[in-house]
């Protein structure tokens, strides 16, 4: 990657920061806001089909120098509102973490499936996406489900009950030649998930 090509790219995020809000839009600022700003961020609620949990994204709101949603809390909640689960996905000085670009339930309620960008511009083409699997109370990254293969969009559907559609790379660096990969959740979620 030439010299040139990072200056544009930081002349450009440095134009963006400029217009946008202090609030939304996954951006660094040019100025550090103030203390308490931002409070009446709405939170993402994604509500499972059959009512029972809810997923609920907050923005981590670490740093000043970035808007609140450039990192997430993903917490998973009963309808009774305890507190099940939660993934952090925030960075100890607010920008070397990820923020949740999309969340989906299953269509049966089981599988809590979001995908994620990074919240420093790393690696920008990668999209990794986790699962909250129901049953385990558990997450667990889907590239571990697919022997270590990206995901490569933030994009993915499901097609049928438990099986999700995402994009991947047809070989490994082939960013610009995605393929559709197919993941039965129920056949590849790990019994026993390991603790992070």
């Amino acid at each position: 990657m030439s010299l040139r090509f990072l200056g544009a790219a930081a002349v450009i995020l440095a134009c963006a920061s400029a217009n946008a809000s202090p609030c939304t839009g996954h951006q660094l600022l040019t100025r550090a806001r103030a203390e308490g700003s931002c409070l009446t961020l709405k939170i993402q609620t994604h509500l499972a089909p059959d009512g029972q949990l809810r997923a609920i994204v907050f923005p981590a709101d670490v740093s000043l120098s970035t808007t609140p949603d450039m990192e997430s809390l993903v917490v998973i909640r009963s309808y009774k509102g305890e507190t099940l689960n939660s993934k952090n996905l925030s960075s100890p000085r607010g920008m070397n973490g990820r923020y949740v670009v999309t969340a989906k339930w299953s269509p049966d309620s089981q599988y809590l499936v979001f995908s994620t960008a990074s919240s420093g511009g790393h690696s920008p083409w990668s999209f990794p996406i986790w699962v909250y699997g129901r049953k385990q109370n558990a997450f667990v990254a889907l590239s571990d489900m697919m022997s270590g293969a990206p995901t490569i969009s933030g994009d993915f559907h499901f097609s049928g009950v438990d099986t999700l559609v995402v994009s991947t790379w047809r070989h490994q660096g082939a960013i610009n030649d995605p393929v559709p990969a197919t993941v039965d959740l129920n056949q590849s979620f790990p019994a026993s998930p390991s603790s992070e």
